[in-house]
């Protein structure tokens, strides 16, 4: 299996590449449970953060890096948009979201607890990727509608024109690939090459 080397503050990484189309691949980067890469990259977001009330993610590979930078801020919460609707959820907020690791549309959720506490804080949006942009602009919807602040976009990599936003906090470049006939692969840098 081919792979991509990776590498963030001394942690390396050997990321195996997955088509997710025909004619697209994405060295997949999974920091859900790698808790060295998250503990590694978690202090460094934190310093790129303006003053924030609280930390809002996507599930799931947000969660992780959500929880470090919540600890490392000595916050004693952070908000998550699900991917489904539960039971327990007193009046949810939804919208829809279609990004490029899914591929199909998805609907995000909010509890109506967890919105009212959003309501009037200061809020930084935390994922592990920012490619498109599609995910990040879901649960800002969300918080915008329960009434929070957005003051910061924070990601581990950035990947495509995200790259080049001004509006996000990222520490490393990542690439989406095509993969070759030959079996390597060719990154891409930007949208307009997909």
């Amino acid at each position: 299996m081919a792979e991509f080397d990776f590498e963030l503050y001394g942690v390396r990484r050997k990321l195996p590449y997955v088509k997710i189309r025909e004619d697209l691949a994405l060295a997949s980067f999974v920091v859900l449970s790698d808790v060295e890469l998250v503990r590694a990259a978690a202090p460094h977001l934190v310093e790129k953060l303006p003053p924030v009330d609280l930390l809002m993610t996507a599930e799931a590979k947000g969660i992780s890096l959500a929880y470090e930078m919540s600890r490392i801020l000595n916050l004693p919460r952070f908000v998550v948009a699900r991917k489904s609707l539960k039971p327990y959820m007193q009046n949810p907020l939804s919208h829809k979201v279609v990004s490029i690791t899914t591929q199909k549309e998805q609907t995000l959720y909010l509890d109506g607890c967890d919105a009212a506490l959003l309501r009037g804080k200061r809020v930084a949006l935390v994922d592990d990727v920012i490619a498109t942009g599609e995910s990040i602009a879901a649960i800002e919807e969300l918080a915008v509608a329960a009434g929070a602040t957005v003051v910061a976009r924070a990601a581990i990599l950035a990947e495509l024109d995200a790259v080049h936003r001004d509006d996000i906090v990222y520490l490393k470049e990542h690439f989406v690939f095509r993969p070759n006939p030959d079996g390597s692969f060719t990154p891409l840098t930007s949208a307009a090459e997909m």
